[in-house]
């Protein structure tokens, strides 16, 4: 079996697995992260994003070959230390989970949204398309603005 090696929340990892494994088995089964989640295993609920160098991925529908000598951040490697990011922050403070199922994926989402514009419009914000079966996308949408003011 193939090693795919790569950096998960900033260790390095060497894990034996098929090329073609989608990187949320190999971050759920093999290393234990339990922050994405499968959803669908389609891309459509998004509840398992990710970034890889920075950019938000959809870690059910990536292969793990895909991210070899990358950088993968789930939503255990945002914060620094007990101070979380600030899309995490905000979270907390807008009070934004219900169930919290989806949130992690939200997150990441926003992270990505973040790294490309400090103001993001309400159209922006719902462009993301991660989905919220609580229905929680006005806070969602107030956390991001708040989090925007509060970004590096």
């Amino acid at each position: 079996m193939p090693n795919q090696n790569f950096t998960v929340n900033g260790t390095a990892v060497n894990v034996e697995a098929p090329d073609g494994l989608a990187l949320l088995w190999v971050l759920r089964d093999k290393l234990g992260i339990t922050g994405p989640k499968y959803g669908c295993g389609l891309n459509v609920c998004k509840a398992c994003t990710c970034l890889v160098d920075g950019r938000a991925v959809q870690t059910c529908v990536t292969k793990v070959a895909s991210v070899r000598g990358k950088k993968v951040t789930t939503i255990e490697g945002l914060a620094n230390g007990d101070t979380l990011h600030p899309v995490q922050q905000a979270w907390l403070d807008i009070d934004v989970p219900q169930c919290g199922f989806c949130q992690p994926g939200q997150i990441m989402a926003a992270v990505d949204l973040l790294r490309q514009t400090r103001t993001p419009t309400d159209a922006q914000i719902d462009a993301i398309e991660n989905m919220c079966r609580c229905g929680t996308y006005g806070r969602i949408r107030q956390a991001i603005k708040a989090a925007a003011v509060n970004m590096p």
